[in-house]
Parts: structure tokens; sequence; C-alpha cells
């Protein structure tokens, strides 16, 4: 099997990260956060000139590598913020988690860093090395799309609503544009074509005609489906206060991070209760009836959503950051681990499925009419 091209111009590019932000953390004027917002908004602009200027046939070809170089140097910060902050390292981005973003500094900021610093660079640089080699990245691009759309809908919000609220600096505003070009990103993403299936008519009308009994592996997924809705649902009422006694007892003895006044943990909840729960509704009905091409794009994308909060809600509701009073208590923590690990696991599974064996979700073509007898 091949293995996925990177990227190494932009891998040697974004390194640059390091030694820039150890010099920068030595300036005594990046102590007032307007300077630490200004300079940090400069060096992006001096990125993309440089990277512009170095990728000119990259970036001809597809405009998405300039965002995907200008990415990777920001993960590999954000991968500086998360080792210092958890003391691996020292005397790197001190000055920007405490002038610029302080809520980087959360059990929450930490591991949204950790996973945009380790996942979400190899795929800038998989997806990078993909448009130097003229290689399709679809799939890859649906992914992030997905871990980066719910990283930022969640912890933008938290920022806004929980108690960092009035820590709030000039440089929040840099995530305006942050959160603009992955949405021009995304529209490039999907416009691009698909990778051919290479299923004959034959075999998708063969797969298209097996009653959901005779495939166990989409059967399982419905199961699983199902499950989850319901424990999407049930987390989406806890946080919503919900008076029951079994909410009540779910919340104190099981997962107390719910109620950490940081509001990410509960903007993650009604995340899934919004835009999950209906997926799953949409994905069960797509594995029972044939024809829904949708399914396998779509699969891929809330994989990569679901893996980066689940990621982030699991590690931060255990982290040393988070207060003791809202961490999972120890006797009910590998119950509630192996809970979220199942939910992380499964849009995976089923995103897997509908890549490996696409045949049931094709749509076949119009028959060609018969053709008429000559007299």
């Amino acid at each position: 099997m091949e293995l996925l091209p990177l990227a190494g111009k932009i891998a040697a590019l974004s390194l640059a990260a390091l030694p820039l932000s150890y010099a920068l953390n030595h300036v005594s004027a990046l102590s007032h956060p307007l300077w630490v917002a200004l300079m940090s908004g400069l060096i992006l602009g001096l990125l993309f000139v440089s990277i512009y200027s170095l990728s000119r046939g990259e970036i001809s070809n597809d405009p998405l590598y300039a965002v995907f170089a200008v990415f990777a140097f920001t993960s590999v910060v954000d991968l500086v913020i998360a080792l210092q902050e958890d003391g691996y390292v020292e005397g790197f981005m001190e000055f920007y988690t405490r002038e610029g973003e302080p809520y980087l500094r959360t059990a929450h900021g930490i591991f949204i860093c950790y996973w945009d610093g380790t996942v979400h660079y190899l795929l800038y640089l998989a997806m990078a090395g993909s448009i130097h080699r003229r290689k399709q990245y679809r799939n890859l691009g649906l992914y992030w799309l997905g871990s980066f759309a719910m990283s930022t809908l969640v912890f933008l919000p938290g920022n806004i609503l929980g108690k960092y609220s009035s820590e709030i600096r000039p440089a929040f505003f840099l995530a305006i544009p942050y959160m603009l070009v992955p949405c021009w990103a995304g529209l490039r993403i999907f416009s691009q074509s698909r990778a051919p299936s290479y299923c004959p008519p034959h075999m998708v009308q063969e797969e298209q005609r097996k009653r959901l009994l005779q495939r166990p592996v989409d059967l399982a997924l419905i199961v699983y489906l199902i499950l989850a809705s319901f424990f999407t649902l049930f987390r989406g009422l806890v946080v919503l206060d919900c008076p029951t006694d079994t909410c009540f007892v779910y919340i104190y003895q099981y997962e107390p991070y719910l109620r950490d006044p940081v509001a990410y943990p509960k903007v993650q909840m009604l995340m899934y209760l919004f835009y999950v729960l209906p997926f799953c509704g949409l994905a069960t009905y797509a594995l029972m009836f044939p024809g829904c091409s949708w399914l396998p794009d779509w699969a891929l994308v809330f994989a990569g959503a679901i893996g980066q909060a689940q990621f982030s809600h699991m590690g931060a509701s255990s982290h040393m950051r988070t207060p003791f009073t809202y961490r999972v208590p120890e006797d009910a923590w590998a119950c509630v681990f192996l809970f979220n690990l199942l939910y992380a696991i499964g849009p995976h599974l089923l995103a897997f499925r509908c890549l490996l064996r696409p045949a049931f979700f094709l749509q076949l073509p119009p028959s060609p009419p018969a053709a008429k007898k000559q007299r």
C-alpha cells in the first residue's frame, strides 16, 4: 500500500515556529494584549507571503496549499502551547497564553492544542503533499473539515459563554479569518470529484437487493447509531438541567465535568444534540435503504468531528487543570471512559464501512430505453 505523500517543504517551514516563538517570548514589548495580537497577525501575513513566493506552482494548482501551509505552522505553535502548559517545555509561548488567549490554559484548550498539533498537523502535511503530487485528498479533507469545524464551534462559544468571557483579548478576533477560511476550504473540498468506485452495475444491484439481515455489519452499525442517539439525547438533557433523578445521578456521580463553569462541555453536548443526533437518524435511514450517495462523505465529516470532540472531552474531564470536584470520579472512570470511547469509535467504523464497500450507497444510472424494432 502506498504511503500518504507528505509535504517536506511545509514541514520544514512549520518547524520555524519553534525558534520564532522562543525569541518572541523574550521580547518585553509583547507584554500588552494589543501588541500580541498585532504581532500575531503580522507573522501570519509574512508567513503567507513566504509560502506564496516559495510555492507558486502548487498554489496555482490548488490555493488550499497555502491554507494548509499556514495552518501547519499554527499547529506546531498549538503543540508547543500544550506541551508548555503540561510542563514538558518552558520559555516558548508564555507571552501568548498570558496576554493573547489565556483560555488556552484550560484543560479543554490544552487538549484541542494537542489534537491540532498532532492529528491536524499530519493531515495538513498529507493534503499539501497530495496537492504537490497532483493526487486526490478529498477524503482527508472531509475528515479535517469535520474535526476543525467541531473544534471551532465548541471552543469559540465556550470562550464567550464560560467563566473566561472576561478574559477576551484582541487576539481573540484573529479567529474571524480562522473561521472564514475553512468555510471556503470546505466548499472547495466538497466540489472536488469523488474517487472512482470501480463497482460494476451488476455488483451494485446485487448489493442493494440484500436485506438488512443479510448485512450483519450494517445491522450492527444501526444498533450502534440507535444507542448513540439515546446517549446523545440523554447527555443533552443533562446539560439542560433536566430535573429527573437519572440526570441528577449521572451529572454528579459519573460526569461532573458537564457542570464545569468553563462552558466547553455544555456547548459540546449541545452540539451533539443539535447536529450529531439528526445525523444518527439520517445515517440509520441510509443504512436501511439503498442509494443514499451522500452518506460516505458526511460519515467522514462526522467521524472527524466526533473524534476531535471526544478526544478533547475525555482528556479534559480527567486533566489536572480541571478542578477536582468536576473530574470524573475514580470509581466511575472505567465506565465513563468506555462509553465515551465507543461513542468516538462508532463513527469511524461507519466511515470505514462506507469507503470499503460503497456499492450499497451508489445510485444506479438510468437504464437505456429499449430499442425500437425496425419494420
